[in-house]
């Protein structure tokens, strides 16, 4: 939805580290179904509504989903996302996968009929001021707004959930916010759990004592006791098996784990960051993962934009990444551009194998050389009329150039007004003229009168 001219994007207060934008306020009131009444407002500019306990508006309905779906504002925009609920999320009548809407809009969450209503005060949103958070590179709305999210959560050891698609930058996400925070001096440990067997994950997690099954030839520790004092990064949990989910949960629950063959649990500390480009939501809903789960994770929740949405951002991008790869001197701009006119499925990963495959090939020369700045003549602040405004010395100054011109013209072909022509690249008659408006004497420049003043 468009707002007013007062919901305008300008900044409207910046400090050291970030800055205001002015926002929609806007509520979610339920008008119809068993939760009537029931309302919430958007003070942090996304909004999830469903039957689950952690929803943000949480309904009592039977034909709605647990995680239903989300409403997001932005600057002066209401979106709308269905977050692959059974019975699907309906706008005014028609269903939707994800749409802007208006101020007053009703949707339809299986029986429940939810009003949009926008509050006439404008909200404030902050954003960083900075063009990078860690190795995380673009200043971009959405990534300033991404980096005012992550400047308020580094310190702490809140749990982290980054969601967003392949080539995004997640893995990038986790470890910039590990050296932001308190932990940095700690270990970081990645795991992705997509690649790891399920008949090892718990070892790899937990670790094991020895004997506790073939191959266990000595004790082990796990990532959980590997990462004590850092950031454990659980990379693609989307992944994880229902099994897995349940025993990952009380390791969470706890902070504490077990050994595999052992009887003892060990505290662990450390801070969990997970990842997925999978929407979490919609694996609730289809039953493949934990309700509690997710949660637990999701308790602050980021989502990386794919770089299609923040294509201001790709000649930053490319010239961190061409300085990464071994390119010397500057990307030229032309590349820059050239770059901008792509599409990129695999996101910023794709925009970095490209930069890295035609450094390689030779496929784009860096732009070594520095434009000189043209020097000028000694006498050349003395000859410009610079006690004159700008439209008038202008003037001046062309009306003397052409004097100087056609004279040393005239006077370099002895008075041969059709070779001089030739030398200044006009016509004869046009030479003529000019050397009449200028007021050049045929004696001046060694031409007859006829010859110079043409016929008329």
């Amino acid at each position: 939805m468009a707002a007013s001219d007062d919901f305008a994007d300008d900044v409207t207060t910046k400090v050291a580290s970030s800055a205001r934008v002015k926002t929609l306020g806007v509520a979610l009131v339920v008008i119809e179904g068993e939760s009537r009444g029931a309302r919430v407002e958007l003070g942090t500019g996304v909004a999830r509504v469903g039957t689950a306990e952690g929803c943000d508006l949480r309904i009592t309905d039977r034909t709605a989903s647990r995680v239903h779906c989300e409403i997001r504002v932005q600057k002066s925009v209401v979106t709308i996302r269905d977050l692959g609920s059974t019975n699907g999320t309906f706008v005014e009548g028609l269903r939707i996968v994800e749409a802007e809407v208006p101020a007053g809009s009703v949707l339809h969450v299986g029986a429940t009929a939810i009003r949009v209503e926008v509050d006439a005060r404008p909200q404030f949103m902050e954003i960083s001021s900075r063009d990078s958070f860690g190795e995380l590179v673009g200043s971009s709305f959405e990534m300033r707004r991404l980096y005012s999210v992550l400047e308020r959560v580094a310190k702490s050891d809140t749990t982290v959930l980054v969601q967003g698609e392949t080539g995004t930058g997640k893995d990038v996400l986790a470890r910039s916010l590990h050296a932001e925070s308190a932990r940095a001096k700690g270990p970081f440990v990645p795991v992705d759990c997509g690649a790891v067997p399920e008949h090892l994950f718990e070892s790899e997690l937990f670790g094991h004592q020895k004997g506790a099954f073939t191959g266990a030839l000595a004790d082990r520790k796990g990532v959980f006791e590997e990462a004590e004092g850092g950031t454990l990064f659980l990379d693609e949990v989307g992944e994880l098996p229902l099994p897995l989910q349940a025993k990952l949960l009380r390791a969470l629950e706890t902070k504490s784990v077990r050994r595999v063959g052992s009887n003892v649990a060990r505290p662990v500390d450390v801070r969990i960051i997970a990842a997925t480009n999978r929407g979490l939501s919609r694996c609730v809903n289809d039953g493949t993962f934990r309700e509690d789960l997710y949660y637990r994770f999701a308790v602050v929740e980021v989502v990386l934009p794919p770089l299609r949405a923040r294509p201001e951002d790709i000649p930053l991008l490319a010239a961190h990444f061409f300085k990464m790869v071994g390119g010397k001197g500057e990307l030229p701009a032309s590349y820059s551009t050239h770059l901008q006119q792509k599409s990129y499925a695999g996101n910023v990963r794709e925009l970095k194998n490209v930069i890295e495959r035609d450094v390689l090939l030779g496929g784009v020369s860096p732009s070594t050389e520095k434009k000189a700045i043209p020097s000028l003549p000694p006498a050349a602040e003395e000859l410009a009329p610079l006690h004159l405004p700008l439209k008038e010395a202008r003037q001046a100054w062309t009306e003397s150039f052409e004097l100087i011109y056609v004279r040393a013209m005239l006077k370099r072909s002895k008075g041969n007004v059709t070779r001089a022509a030739e030398l200044a690249g006009v016509s004869r008659r046009f030479l003529q003229r000019m050397a009449a408006r200028l007021g050049i004497r045929a004696s001046d420049v060694g031409a007859t009168p006829e010859d110079l003043e043409g016929d008329e």
